[in-house]
């Protein structure tokens, strides 16, 4: 397997926090070396402009998209890998106790309500500033698991165990302190993705899952591509005087390379993915297509 085959593999099986890291990456990587080359040739591009989130309400209704683009979008190396980081630590702590589906939706909508509390501060404040960035999507994420489970303990290195209420109260405090900085912007999203995060678990505990609307928006786009793919009705009349055997067989078959992926995913969990061997990832490689 090569590299690319490797990345997809890990794409494929490494669940929903992989997968925004993933996307997170790629629209740092291919945008700044595709402009990078068009900026080599001549031709300088802020693409930024296009897909950050401007402070002036105005400028949302020519760039809708920026509402929830700016939250997949970082402004330098710096930037991207420690809000990787804080995504990776705080989104694995949150899919402890709930699901993909509840991730990915606290994402979207915790970087839709920060946006907006963003607009409306630096609207009433008479500041015109871009902002790009995850960090109050992660932040949501942190404040949300926090909220569950507050007792949680971690273990820090050099500092020893904390409780997981402790890390998150700190990056709070560190965001109120910052308020007058000159990134007062990026720390007025941060605090309104904090409270978005709280919100969120106090609305699911009480048996309102914000993340459906997100879930019920990707459903109803997928099946529109698979309407759009999908072959013309025919009519097939069944031979019922054909035996059966087969299907049986191939039921045997797939419960088998199923025990195998099973086996495969609990060597990845107790020893992580570079444990497998080169017929192992091949072997997962081939099953993900």
């Amino acid at each position: 397997m090569n590299i690319i085959d490797d990345l997809k593999l890990q794409y494929k099986i490494g669940g929903i926090v992989t997968q925004l890291i993933f996307w997170n990456a790629a629209l740092f990587i291919f945008p700044w070396l595709f402009f990078a080359l068009l900026s080599f040739l001549g031709v300088n591009i802020d693409y930024l402009h296009y897909v950050s989130l401007s402070s002036n309400p105005a400028l949302l209704l020519w760039k809708p998209w920026s509402l929830l683009s700016y939250a997949f979008f970082h402004s330098g190396i710096m930037h991207i890998v420690f809000n990787m980081i804080v995504l990776n630590f705080s989104g694995r702590l949150f899919m402890t106790f709930f699901t993909s589906k509840q991730l990915l939706g606290l994402y979207v909508l915790s970087a839709i309500f920060a946006g907006l509390c963003y607009i409306l501060v630096f609207y009433i404040l008479n500041i015109n500033a871009p902002i790009v960035g995850a960090s109050a999507a992660i932040m949501a994420i942190l404040v949300a698991t926090t909220t569950y489970y507050p007792l949680m303990e971690l273990r820090l290195l050099i500092i020893g165990n904390v409780k997981l209420w402790h890390v998150t109260a700190v990056i709070i405090i560190i965001d109120l302190m910052q308020l007058r900085s000159e990134n007062m912007g990026g720390h007025i999203s941060h605090l309104s993705g904090a409270l978005f995060g709280f919100i969120f678990i106090k609305l699911l505990q009480n048996g309102t899952d914000l993340s459906g609307s997100v879930s019920r928006v990707i459903t109803f786009f997928s099946n529109l591509f698979k309407k759009n793919t999908s072959t013309p009705f025919k009519k097939v009349h069944k031979n019922y005087s054909k035996p059966v055997e087969k299907t049986v067989s191939k039921i045997v078959t797939k419960d088998k390379s199923q025990q195998q992926i099973d086996q495969i995913l609990d060597k990845i969990s107790q020893s992580g993915y570079d444990s497998l061997t080169k017929e192992e990832k091949e072997f997962l490689f081939k099953v993900g297509k």
